[in-house]
């Protein structure tokens, strides 16, 4: 649900900068805090070109398809869409690194990350999702346990 959101409110906050492009406070909205998303767009429209790709083609079906497993009180689903959504969130993470070649330094600066509001952003989107990721995880695992 949290990636979802995001998502959306990234989606809503550029449809609100395109109907009031003189809003400082929707650039910073849109720049500071959902910059991640811009940077992902920017990587999936080089592969795919679609229109509104990350919200309808990623988050959407991931969030319809959690909705499905709890609805259906059904593991794999459920399960699923955990271990997607964790996937994007490492997406959404690895479009952030910029797209200079490799050094061949020694650092302990490898990831490079956002700051200020995007990064609470991140780490509100990839916290939830890992937490959803081990939680299927040994839920799954216990289930397949009691079942030996």
């Amino acid at each position: 649900m949290a990636l979802f959101v995001a998502t959306l409110s990234a989606e809503l906050a550029v449809r609100a900068l395109a109907y009031a492009p003189s809003s400082e406070l929707l650039w910073f909205v849109n720049l500071k805090m959902f910059g991640i998303f811009q940077r992902s767009y920017y990587m999936l429209s080089d592969l795919l070109g679609i229109q509104n790709f990350q919200l309808l083609g990623i988050a959407l079906p991931i969030f319809l398809l959690a909705c499905y497993g709890l609805a259906a009180r059904r593991r794999f689903p459920l399960a699923l869409a955990s271990n997607l959504s964790f996937g994007y969130a490492a997406l959404l993470l690895f479009s952030w690194q910029s797209p200079g070649a490799p050094t061949t330094q020694a650092s302990l600066g490898s990831i490079a990350v956002p700051s200020g509001a995007g990064f609470y952003v991140l780490t509100g989107i990839l916290g939830t999702s890992l937490v959803s990721f081990a939680i299927s995880h040994l839920l799954y695992l216990r289930a397949a346990r009691s079942e030996i």
